[in-house]
């Protein structure tokens, strides 16, 4: 029996997760964050890059090592760091409104940027929960799905082993941030459901500035 668990966890300690896609995208949405006014940060823009940076490095380490567990700790460590960059800046957005603290153009383009960001925010939030995150997905060792894709509802030919990639997450948060609900994939699990409200709301209330201030400009 302990040869078996330890051949097992051999196996699983080589098993590479697609991470590529999901890094590309926190590395993206740092610099767009770092492109908002300096008015709508907290912080110089360069801080968050710096931020980032120094978790991707341990990050990537991580990843090479088969270090699975560590792995996901900084997943949802830059999940939560890109999260709250994104939170804070649209907070001081509704600000910028209502006080008049900055100019049409510069909110409006900050807006923009920070509606783009949501759709990679929670794109990378529901690649790190579903089933349990990438590397039980990947493992054959999924919890039980947060997501029901179109895919896994249909015996079609050359989609029975399929696993949702990156890809398939940034279409779910695109269609959560233009319709503010699923498309074609079915929520299961009340923690998604959770997260998916709070990306409806973020995407809403984005549209809603920009609204306002193209009525006042108007």
């Amino acid at each position: 029996m302990p040869e078996k668990q330890t051949r097992s966890s051999e196996q699983h300690h080589h098993i590479r997760i697609p991470r590529s896609a999901s890094s590309v995208a926190v590395v993206i949405i740092g610099l767009l964050l770092s492109l908002i006014s300096e008015k709508l940060n907290v912080f110089p823009s360069w801080i968050m890059i710096l931020i980032l940076s120094m978790l991707l490095v341990p990050m990537t380490v991580s990843v090479l090592r088969g270090h699975h567990t560590w792995t996901r700790i900084l997943g949802f460590g830059l999940a939560g760091m890109i999260t709250l960059g994104l939170v804070t800046s649209l907070v001081f957005l509704l600000y910028a409104l209502f006080n008049h603290s900055t100019t049409a153009s510069d909110l409006i383009g900050s807006a923009a940027l920070l509606w783009i960001c949501n759709i990679g925010v929670f794109a990378v939030w529901y690649w790190e929960i579903d089933r349990g995150g990438p590397f039980k997905r990947h493992s054959g060792t999924s919890d039980r799905p947060d997501f029901l894709f179109p895919q896994m509802t249909f015996e079609i030919a050359g989609w029975a082993a399929w696993i949702p990639l990156f890809l398939d997450y940034l279409y779910l948060a695109f269609n959560t941030n233009t319709a503010f609900s699923p498309t074609d994939t079915m929520v299961l699990s009340s923690r998604a459901k959770l997260i998916m409200m709070v990306q409806s709301c973020i995407s809403l209330v984005i549209v809603a500035v920009v609204a306002a201030r193209a009525i006042n400009i108007a």
